[in-house]
């Protein structure tokens, strides 16, 4: 089983349906490798993860195996907050391609909105949100000086396509001012419990492919102890999403999953489990029905977990 596709306005194709690397932390190689064996071509990766170059060889033993092909697979990754003054672009860039072991990236994001104080990675990786001092420092680097960076790594065949992460309604109407090359996918946190109608309407408005994280809500967050996770209702045990998985035979996850490529937004779910990884990929060729699409969205809290403010007590980007 593979994901269908969706065309980006870039005009390549990317799977509606891959594979999340945050938090791959045991053994990534064996579990990126395990994924293509189980069909998934779209990798999402990033700096901040801390685990592209283990990721990346993973990529190479599915590739050496003939399992797939490089061109088969779909490999996204993000530029890091650390780096968003124009002349460090593209060589992080390059680092990053060179640990994941490819010439290119099929994309690269923007991670967050925020330009924060340079922070070498001999010194610290991954470099985090605070600087060596401890403290979250800003740079005086504007979106739009990161936009051009970005835009020449395509100029130069380093990334097919570019996009941003994180970014709300206005930024991106003011990136789209300037932009010679436009945004070709969106990536924001989206849930039942945060399910922003508006910017995904204006992001579809715009031709700009939403892509989903954290779909399953609190779950990807109780791990890390975040209070607002753990004392937050499971969308799994939620009696809308266990009736509308009645009504079809799947699973809780399934559902939640469904409710977002139904509407053609892309996820990005991850599992070591070789029975989840079958079912997080069988999420399409099937529908809920149209009230139990909308009895999900009305679970909209407008809770957010991936909040800087809530965890650094500063850089309020969502307020």
């Amino acid at each position: 089983m593979t994901s269908p596709t969706v065309k980006l306005n870039s005009g390549y194709d990317m799977p509606l349906v891959g594979f999340g690397l945050w938090k791959v932390t045991e053994n990534p190689q064996q579990t990126v490798y395990e994924a293509i064996k189980a069909g998934y071509r779209l990798f999402d990766g990033a700096f901040d993860y801390g685990n592209e170059k283990q990721c990346g060889e993973g990529i190479k033993r599915a590739i050496s195996e003939g399992l797939v092909k490089r061109e088969e697979l779909f490999i996204v990754s993000k530029l890091w907050n650390t780096f968003h003054e124009d002349h460090r672009v593209e060589p992080i860039c390059r680092q990053q391609l060179e640990w994941w072991g490819i010439d290119y990236f099929d994309l690269y994001l923007i991670h967050f909105p925020v330009a924060l104080k340079y922070v070498d990675i001999k010194d610290s990786y991954p470099s985090g949100w605070n600087d060596l001092d401890g403290k979250v420092s800003t740079v005086n680097a504007p979106i739009q000086e990161t936009w051009k960076a970005m835009e020449q790594l395509v100029d130069k065949g380093l990334a097919k396509s570019i996009g941003v992460s994180n970014f709300q309604g206005s930024l991106i109407l003011d990136l789209l001012r300037y932009a010679r090359i436009r945004p070709a996918t969106l990536q924001i946190e989206h849930h039942p419990y945060l399910v922003q109608k508006d910017l995904i309407w204006l992001a579809k408005s715009e031709g700009i492919q939403v892509t989903a994280y954290s779909s399953f809500g609190p779950q990807s967050f109780v791990e890390l102890e975040w209070k607002k996770a753990t004392d937050c209702p499971r969308l799994f045990d939620h009696d809308v999403v266990k009736t509308a998985a009645e009504k079809v035979k799947k699973t809780p996850a399934q559902v939640l999953l469904r409710w977002a490529t139904q509407r053609g937004i892309a996820v990005i779910p991850k599992s070591n489990n070789p029975q989840r990884l079958k079912e997080n990929m069988d999420v399409t060729g099937w529908n809920l029905d149209e009230s139990d699409m909308e009895a999900i969205s009305a679970l909209d809290k407008g809770l957010r977990f991936n909040d800087p403010l809530s965890y650094l007590g500063t850089l309020a980007i969502f307020a």
